[in-house]
């Protein structure tokens, strides 16, 4: 057991998974020689060979063409899409071709595809580099998206996710590579996919979050609890399909709920988590559903960033305010 940073945590489980399956792959833009543009696969080059980790040309669209054809012909790739903004690259070989695979064969063959790729604001990048962009793909049947918000979960969601049949969209938050560190197992554990984490219970309120937005929703409970407000945390971990038992039980307890999201308001699966309260939960509410979301803009300029993104601030208003409605 050591502390490792969540880029730390990744890298951990790529080695794991490298060395448990030779039918393992990773390749991208610079992620054998240089480790990646954030070093995430440093050092997996020199220690598995360049036949099992390499670079390839600039093109997602290609990055990601050879992932479907590997996966259907019994390898298990991990491509990296550098950062989520270039996904819209490869949106048909991820959307329109590995997420249908296992449809298209009628079961006798599926895409064993993780695609990694980094996400979010906070890091003062170029625009094009910063967007949540989950919403796109969590509407995708076939496709499962993931998005941890904490070191334990990265390293234990990213080998469940290369270790499942199907195509997964593992989504890094680039906040949270070097800000955070937490206890991490030497050696190989699993944290389950599909399944919510109530990652801190209580009584009077439940917060549904996911990615960053859950550690700032663990502060707003952390300063609450100082006035004797019993908050509920539950990190979604797995945005699709979305674990909505785990949130009705919630709702059962506390009666009131606020849905968090870094992306925009229009974007994000704050949307969906709302829509599915209202199917499953909706006579145990004795509130609204709050939400808690960026602007409906186009992503904005590194200046300002630090406002647009919800932070505790905002969390702790809506809370309060459904708290007293």
């Amino acid at each position: 057991m050591a502390k490792k940073t969540y880029i730390q945590a990744i890298t951990d489980a790529l080695d794991i998974v490298l060395e448990d399956d030779p039918k393992t792959l990773i390749f991208g833009e610079d992620v054998g020689k240089n480790g990646g543009v954030f070093r995430t696969t440093q050092g997996l080059q020199e220690k598995y060979g360049e036949d099992r980790v390499f670079d390839t040309p600039l093109a997602e669209s290609g990055i990601l063409g050879l992932a479907t054809g590997l996966g259907l012909t019994g390898w298990r790739p991990i491509p990296e899409i550098q950062f989520m903004g270039f996904s819209f690259e490869a949106v048909d070989q991820i959307v329109g071709q590995e997420a249908r695979m296992r449809f298209r064969f009628d079961g006798t063959k599926t895409s064993p595809v993780t695609i990694r790729t980094p996400y979010g604001g906070g890091t003062h990048t170029a625009e094009m580099h910063a967007d949540n962009l989950e919403s796109y793909f969590t509407g995708t049947p076939g496709l499962r998206v993931v998005m941890p918000s904490n070191p334990y979960d990265a390293k234990g969601l990213l080998i469940s996710s290369v270790e499942n049949n199907d195509p997964v969209l593992f989504m890094e938050n680039l906040k949270l590579y070097r800000s955070m560190k937490d206890d991490i197992p030497d050696g190989k554990y699993t944290v389950p996919l599909d399944k919510a984490n109530v990652v801190r219970e209580g009584s009077d309120i439940t917060i549904v979050a996911y990615g960053a937005e859950v550690n700032e929703s663990i502060k707003v409970a952390d300063k609450l609890a100082e006035d004797n407000i019993s908050v509920e945390v539950i990190d979604l971990r797995t945005v699709s399909p979305i674990d909505s038992e785990t949130i009705f039980k919630s709702i059962e307890k506390t009666h009131k709920v606020v849905i968090v999201q870094e992306a925009q308001k229009m974007a994000g699966v704050g949307a969906q988590v709302a829509s599915a309260i209202s199917e499953g939960a909706v006579l145990s509410l004795d509130a609204p559903v709050g939400r808690v979301a960026a602007p409906n803009s186009v992503y904005p300029f590194a200046q300002s960033e630090d406002y647009w993104i919800p932070g505790a601030d905002e969390i702790e208003e809506k809370v309060k305010e459904i708290l007293n409605y």
